[in-house]
Order: structure tokens, then C-alpha cells, then sequence
């Protein structure tokens, strides 16, 4: 068995300072794994008008990315095995780049390529973050997986908001190009980690982890443990299923909210502006959240982030002159959810290699649950003419989530 080394050192300020710096790029990462999806929604119809797509296809370019990291999100743990977790979200990151320029370029047929490419390299990012969250951060997993929640999310909101006054200045292909910035820039910051490759250090903790030299050059933690089947264990579909709930709420409301209000009178400006509020508040909430989260049980958590996303739905369903209202509250359960679902995977593991296999089926499993609802609906509105089925929905499935979230709060994480 390889083992990894501790030792304390004491490195100058300035090395200090790096290793932070390149620690802390995990977070550099994160800005990246929404913006290139949430600037899709408020453009979905000028998009649909562009290229002729009804409201189903319309879903479906919403859920193409989503099937992708279902598709791909299992094969992440044996990709980092032979590349390494850094290589491997290089390759990622730079993939990413690639498919933005591809869909904004390539005309109809790049948009649907460029948007499976997408998801491909942000599938690969979704499950290799949180396990090196954890391992770069121990003792402290639900703060940093609130940062990086807050990074994410806040690029999102970002993103939500510029997005129509930037398709009204370049249009809707150059603005959903402008992010291959960002992603390429993410690019070469990982490349420098990657090749300075510091120690890696808890940020705070005094300490340096020396492993191996394969480890040092980028590749996967050389440890290994006896191998834990996932599939076969209750309290890690518990934890899937919750991921794959929060995450089937949250598409809907980035791919569809702009439409829905839309269909309440609300002026088309301002709804790109109520998606950035519904991502923004989440970022608040998302960085409170671990609070909750301290201790064996993490059930007032759960509750505290499914409940609100049934209570906006409903609002929003049946008295929609409310419409900003009941988005702050659902926001409040939506930015909760996601550092809830992220934080319960390292919590109720005990190694990186066991997160990242938790990671990687939750995320499989749990979007492609996520990615049949933008799709499934567009197509409810196509046969009822009416979004209120579709917001009824989602009260129901946050009522799920609510369930299995205290079913997984209260047990003991998942065992060997």
C-alpha cells in the first residue's frame, strides 16, 4: 500500500501566499461550471425564434448539457485514476473553452454539438471539485464547499443578468461566445497549478502533505482503500436522490423562470434581472447554510433548504403578481439545497477516493433525473398551453426531496 507522509514545515510568506493561491483555484474553477448554462435561458427565445425550435426543443437544448453529465459524471473516477485529478480538470477546463467557441460559432449544428461538449467538461468539474474540496480543506468541507457554491453560483447570477443587454449589443451567439473568456483564462490558471504543483496544504492548518512523487507530478492520491461499491449502498442512493431533486428544481427554474414570468406580464428586461436575484440571494443563503451543517446531524439543514423551493413554487403558481416575492423564497431553498447536496457528499464519506465515487454516482444519477425536467416542462406547457402544472411539479418533488433529505440528515453516512 503507498502511503502518504505529514510534516510540518515553516515556508517563507511567500510560499505560504502561493500555496494558498493555487490552492485556492479550485474556487477559479467553480466560476466556471454555470455561467456557460445559466446564459442560456434568458436567450431561449430568441434562440427558439432563431432557429425554429418550439418549446420542447427548446427544453431539450436546456437538458442536453444535464444528460451530458449524467453520461459522464460516472466515468470521472477512473479518468482521474489514470490522468490524475489535476490533469484531468485541465483537460476538462480547456474542453470547455473549446465547446463554448464551438457553440457560438458553428451555426445550428455547433450549438447542439458545442452544447454536449460543455456539459461533457463541466460534468468532469462537478465531480472532481467537491474531492478536492475535501482534500485540500479538511475539517473544513462545508465551508468551502459553501465558497465554492457562492463562486459558482455568483458567475451564474452574473451571467443571468448581462445576458440580454449583451445579446441586445452583439447577439445571442456572441454573448454565449464571450464566456470561452473566463473558461480559457481558468485554462492557463490551472496549467500554472499544474505545473508549479505546490504541496498540498489545508489552507490554515500549518501543515504540508507530502505524497509520492507520482502525486506530485498531478496525478490521483495514491492511497487506496478496499474498494466501496456505491451502487449497493441505501444511504448513497439517498444522497443521489437528494442531489438529483435539487438539481431537477434548479434546471427548471434557470432554463424556464424568464419564460414563465413572461407569461405573467412581467416586461422580458426584468426577468434576466429576477434570474440573477434568485441566484444571488442563493449565494447568501448558500454561505449560511453550513452552519446547519455542524454536527451528526444535518436534518434542520435539509429542511431549512427543500421547504422554501415548495412554498416559491406554489406562489409563484397561484399568485404570480407576487412573482419577485415567492423568487426570493424559492432562491433561499435553492441556494441551501445545492451546498446541502454537495456538503452531504463529503460528509458521509470518510476518504477522497469514496467521495469521488459518491460524487460521481450521485451526479450520474441525479442529473439524469435533473436533466427530463427542463424537457419534460417545455413539453407540459406544449400540452397544457399554461406554466402552473409545471410549478405544481416542482412543489411536489421539493416535498420528496424534503423526505429523503432527512433520511439521509440523520444517518451515519455510508458504510464500508
Amino acid at each position: 500500500m503507498e502511503q502518504t507522509t505529514e510534516r510540518h514545515l515553516t515556508p517563507s510568506s511567500a510560499s505560504r501566499f502561493v500555496t494558498a493561491i493555487l490552492t485556492a483555484l479550485v474556487f477559479v474553477v467553480a466560476l466556471n461550471l454555470r455561467a456557460p448554462l445559466t446564459s442560456v435561458g434568458p436567450l431561449l427565445p430568441r434562440i427558439g425564434t432563431s432557429e425554429h425550435l418550439n418549446a420542447t426543443m427548446q427544453g431539450l437544448l436546456g437538458s442536453l448539457p444535464i444528460f451530458a453529465f449524467a453520461l459522464v459524471s460516472p466515468m470521472v473516477h477512473r479518468i482521474a485514476e489514470r490522468l490524475g485529478i489535476e490533469r484531468t480538470v485541465l483537460v476538462a477546463m480547456a474542453f470547455l473553452t473549446l465547446g463554448i467557441v464551438i457553440r457560438s460559432t458553428c451555426g445550428t449544428t455547433g450549438l447542439w454539438v458545442g452544447t454536449l461538449v460543455i456539459g461533457c467538461s463541466i460534468a468532469v468539474g462537478n465531480v472532481l471539485v467537491p474531492a478536492i474540496v475535501k482534500r485540500d480543506y479538511p475539517g473544513r468541507t462545508s465551508l468551502a464547499t459553501g465558497i465554492y457554491s457562492a463562486c459558482m453560483t455568483g458567475m451564474a447570477a452574473f451571467a443571468s443578468a448581462v445576458t440580454l443587454p449583451l445579446s441586445d449589443a452583439i447577439g445571442w451567439r456572441g454573448t454565449l461566445g464571450i464566456w470561452a473568456v473566463p473558461a480559457g483564462t481558468v485554462t492557463l490558471l490551472w496549467l500554472w497549478r499544474s505545473r508549479v504543483n505546490a504541496p498540498r496544504t489545508a489552507v490554515g492548518a500549518g501543515t504540508v502533505v507530502e505524497a509520492r512523487s507520482d502525486d506530485r507530478r498531478g496525478s490521483a492520491p495514491t492511497t487506496r482503500s478496499r474498494r466501496v461499491s456505491m451502487w449497493k449502498k441505501p444511504e448513497a442512493w439517498a444522497v443521489t436522490l437528494f442531489m438529483g431533486l435539487q438539481s431537477v428544481n434548479y434546471y427548471v427554474c434557470v432554463t424556464w423562470l424568464p419564460t414563465i414570468e413572461v407569461s405573467f406580464g412581467v416586461p422580458a428586461d426584468r426577468t434576466g434581472w429576477h434570474l440573477a436575484v434568485f441566484q444571488l440571494v442563493g449565494i447568501v443563503m448558500g454561505l449560511l447554510i453550513p452552519v446547519l451543517l455542524k454536527g451528526d446531524s444535518q436534518v434542520a439543514a435539509v429542511v431549512v433548504a427543500s421547504v422554501p423551493l415548495a412554498i416559491g413554487a406554489l406562489g409563484l403558481a397561484f399568485a404570480p403578481q407576487l412573482d419577485l416575492l415567492w423568487i426570493v423564497i424559492a432562491s433561499i431553498g435553492s441556494g441551501c439545497s445545492l451546498v446541502v447536496a454537495l456538503s452531504l457528499i463529503g460528509l458521509k464519506t470518510s476518504t477522497t477516493e469514496e467521495t469521488t465515487q459518491l460524487s460521481g454516482m450521485a451526479q450520474c444519477v441525479g442529473y439524469l433525473l435533473a436533466a427530463v425536467g427542463p424537457t419534460l416542462a417545455g413539453t407540459l406547457y406544449d400540452i397544457t398551453s399554461g406554466w402552473r402544472t409545471v410549478l405544481i411539479m416542482l412543489a411536489i418533488l421539493a416535498v420528496a426531496q424534503t423526505a429523503i433529505g432527512v433520511i439521509v440528515g440523520r444517518g451515519t453516512g455510508v458504510k464500508r
